[in-house]
């Protein structure tokens, strides 16, 4: 089976018996076939033929070309998903991808708006249909705490507003219900008592485009952006900066990492903790510029 075809088959498999999300199975795609152009440079015509070598000698290239360490193991990563999944259809018989680590690269902290910059991104005077749908989508995602992929796939039944409660389907297709703040649901209920003004069928989806469909993710990015700058806000706003804010002002407030952890939907903790070195970072800059001995004065 060629490079190409074993792609294809493991994204079926993917979309069709693990029911993952649009969005990921692109990325399943890009990184694979990063892997398969390679193998195509050096005559490897099917993944049966690749071995530890060939797996090395790619992450080098690919580093070479200034692909991040953490970019690299995300590719390693998919590569692994697939030969196991080839190993299951008996199409290989062992996976050249175990072992292989990716080069280690300083971890980037996420950039996070503080607690004004959000309140003044969120003081929107919300006059027609598409502002009432962008405020209710930027609460949400601050008041919840969401991924762009979730947002984008949240139908009508997945948000009870008697409970203030919103049902999310996370990574690897898990769900998990989250808390919506008051802010929030006051802006959801605005959404919704206009949303059927552009809706003149029977489509599912929460947050809908002046056409009346599902919305893309490019189009709820373009939207933040302008948003941001209507607003603003100096720095350049994407939606999951406001998830980010989500988590470190919410474990600012209450310091229980394993309540971040379960509203987030992180399945291993240590993705949260990424969010105290923010804490950290700001605490250190507040005591740099307000203790008297923080910073040398120069001779006197």
């Amino acid at each position: 089976m060629s490079t190409d075809n074993g792609i294809e088959k493991f994204l079926d498999y993917l979309r069709y018996e693990r029911r993952l999300a649009s969005l990921t199975l692109e990325n399943y795609r890009r990184d694979l076939v990063k892997a398969s152009q390679y193998c195509a440079r050096h005559n490897v015509a099917e993944w049966r033929q690749v071995d530890i070598h060939h797996v090395r000698t790619f992450v080098a290239e690919q580093h070479r070309k200034g692909l991040s360490g953490r970019s690299i193991q995300r590719v390693l990563s998919a590569l692994r998903s697939l030969f196991n999944f080839l190993i299951r259809e008996g199409i290989v018989t062992s996976n050249p991808v175990k072992g292989v680590r990716a080069p280690k690269s300083p971890r980037k902290l996420p950039e996070v708006l503080d607690v004004d910059q959000v309140g003044h991104l969120l003081n929107i005077t919300a006059d027609d249909d598409l502002a009432r749908r962008d405020l209710a989508m930027m609460e949400l995602i601050y008041s919840s705490g969401l991924r762009l992929s979730e947002l984008i796939t949240l139908d009508i039944n997945d948000i009870d507003m008697g409970d203030a409660m919103v049902r999310v389907t996370g990574k690897g297709n898990k769900t998990r219900v989250v808390p919506i703040g008051r802010y929030a649901c006051a802006s959801l209920m605005e959404w919704l008592s206009r949303r059927t003004s552009l809706v003149d069928n029977d489509e599912q989806a929460l947050f809908v485009s002046r056409r009346g469909t599902r919305l893309t993710p490019r189009a709820v990015q373009l939207r933040m952006q302008e948003w941001a700058i209507k607003q603003g806000l100096s720095t350049r706003l994407h939606p999951h900066m406001l998830r980010h804010s989500f988590a470190s002002h919410l474990l600012e407030s209450s310091g229980d990492l394993r309540a971040v952890q379960e509203l987030l939907g992180h399945a291993d903790i240590s993705t949260t903790q990424i969010y105290t070195h923010v804490d950290f970072q700001q605490l250190a800059r507040a005591y740099d510029q307000a203790h008297p001995r923080a910073k040398r004065r120069g001779t006197q």
